[in-house]
C-alpha cells in the first residue's frame, strides 16, 4: 500500500485478457501500470501477490492483452472485477459494459473505456525474493493499436483533455 499509495499520479488499469482453454474474457484491475517506453510504445503491468492469478497467465498462454485507461464513470464495475473469482467465470457476469472487437488483437475490449491500448507481451519478467522464489511478475507490452474516444481527445494537439477523462 505504501508503494502505490506513494508514486502518484498514478494511473490503474482495467486489462482484458482471453482464457484460450475455457473461452472466457477475463477482466482484472491493475494498480502497478504505467507507460514503460517511447521509442517502441510500451506499458509495463505487475501483479499483486504471490499467486500468479488469471491475467497473468492468459498473457503468457494468448501473447495479448487490452489495456483500458480506467475513469469515474467505469469506476464500479473496475472495482466489482477485482472479485476472485474461479477461473471458468468471466468477470463479465457480475458487471454492466460492452465488448468491442479489437484491431491487432483477439482480446475484445471494453467500449465504455475512453482510452484503451491493444498489446502483445514483448518480455515477462519474474521478480524473485531473496530465496529465489518468484513473488510476482512484470510483463512489458507492446501497443498494436490504440483507442481515444473523441470526448478526452484532440487529434489536432495530440492532446488528452485530464478533466474530461476523469481518471481515478
Amino acid at each position: 500500500k505504501l508503494l502505490s499509495s506513494s508514486i502518484i499520479p498514478r494511473p490503474v488499469a482495467l486489462i482484458t485478457s482471453f482464457n484460450s482453454e475455457d473461452g472466457i474474457i477475463n477482466i482484472a484491475p491493475f494498480s502497478f501500470f504505467n507507460g514503460a517506453g517511447i521509442g517502441v510504445l510500451t506499458l509495463a503491468i505487475m501483479r499483486n501477490g504471490y499467486e500468479m492469478k488469471d491475467t497473468a497467465r492468459n498473457i503468457l498462454d494468448t501473447k495479448e492483452a487490452v489495456v483500458h485507461i480506467v475513469s469515474k464513470d467505469i469506476e464500479e464495475e473496475m472495482n466489482q472485477t477485482a472479485a476472485p473469482l474461479p477461473r471458468h467465470i468471466s468477470e463479465l457476469e457480475r458487471i454492466n459494459v460492452n465488448l468491442v472487437e479489437s484491431n491487432t488483437v483477439k482480446v475484445p475490449a471494453i467500449a465504455e473505456a475512453k482510452i484503451r491500448f491493444e498489446t502483445k507481451l514483448n518480455q515477462h519478467v519474474e521478480i524473485k525474493d531473496e530465496d529465489g522464489f518468484t513473488i510476482t511478475d512484470l510483463m512489458i507490452l507492446n501497443v498494436t493499436d490504440y483507442y481515444f474516444d473523441e470526448e478526452v481527445f484532440d487529434p489536432e494537439n495530440l492532446h488528452v483533455d485530464f478533466e474530461k477523462l476523469n481518471p481515478i
